[in-house]
């Protein structure tokens, strides 16, 4: 049975680019698309004419449309769609349980910040076990990078905690057969601005960004043994997370994020998944880890 990608769609010009967006990655990776719509007749509390019947039609019609089209355009694809009787969000949470990614539209910087901040995409982006990407949309089509362009990669932290960003990022630039640019931010720790003897120390030892490029090597030293064909590019430089990843995927076709999973209740994203998920200018896929 094919691993398969769930694509949330509701007649937008946003979901049908999220849509197109999904059916060309798994054609990419041999996956099965399962696109849906979540849909529950909810009656107005004001005197309005409502018609159930009119809305439902319309409902099954986004659904026929979306599947005749991405059929149309994508011939290999394997295809499934359907109406699911719920709000979008524990509808969208349930199809993607053991999905290999979550396909989402937005319309982009201004609109995205109402797309992100205490809506559907906030908390299905905050709570989806699986990867969500969030697709840009102008003129109904993806917003992408040239398909030429790199995957870009930003790597925090551990190897290990690392471990899951980093292979979404090689499993998509292999698919792609483009270069993956993997990126580790790093700023002077607090405690240097009151030790003189700590930077002296560091400075012995190469540098503090000596230490950097030490810790991204080994993050990547098992992925590069299990993704020969792909070529890597290590970036280290100092600054903001966000501010060095959003310049390192500027012509880039897909930007890879973590997303710590933490035990609290709460849908937070974290402060660099939220930055460049309102500023990239290409699809941002964010990888839940612990």
């Amino acid at each position: 049975m094919k691993r398969t990608l769930v694509v949330g769609v509701d007649g937008s010009p946003e979901s049908r680019a999220a849509a197109d967006w999904a059916a060309q990655e798994a054609v990419r990776r041999d996956l099965h698309v399962h696109v849906v719509h979540a849909w529950l007749w909810q009656p107005l509390t004001v005197p309005v004419v409502q018609d159930r019947d009119a809305v439902a039609r319309r409902v099954q019609e986004i659904i026929e449309e979306t599947e005749a089209e991405l059929t149309r355009r994508h011939p290999r694809l394997s295809l499934s769609a359907e109406v699911v009787p719920d709000v979008p969000v524990p509808a969208l949470l349930r199809a993607a349980k053991g999905a290999e990614m979550l396909v989402l539209g937005s319309r982009g910087h201004g609109a995205l910040a109402g797309f992100l901040l205490g809506s559907y995409g906030q908390q299905l982006t905050g709570s989806a076990e699986c990867p969500v990407v969030c697709v840009r949309a102008r003129h109904g089509s993806p917003v992408t990078g040239p398909d030429e362009g790199e995957v870009v990669v930003g790597q925090q932290g551990g190897a290990e905690e690392s471990a899951e960003v980093l292979r979404f990022a090689f499993e998509a630039a292999a698919a792609r057969r483009v270069p993956l640019r993997a990126v580790r931010a790093w700023n002077v720790p607090p405690v240097y601005a009151y030790s003189l003897g700590s930077v002296w120390i560091a400075e012995q030892f190469g540098g503090l960004e000596q230490f950097e490029k030490a810790a991204l090597e080994q993050a990547l030293e098992p992925w590069r043994l299990r993704y020969p064909e792909v070529e890597v590019v290590a970036h280290v430089e100092q600054g903001s997370a966000g501010r060095v990843l959003l310049s390192a995927a500027s012509d880039a076709q897909l930007l890879v994020v973590g997303r710590r999973v933490r035990s609290a209740v709460g849908t937070r994203i974290g402060s660099v998944a939220h930055a460049v998920l309102h500023h990239a200018a290409c699809p941002v896929a964010v990888v839940p880890h612990h």
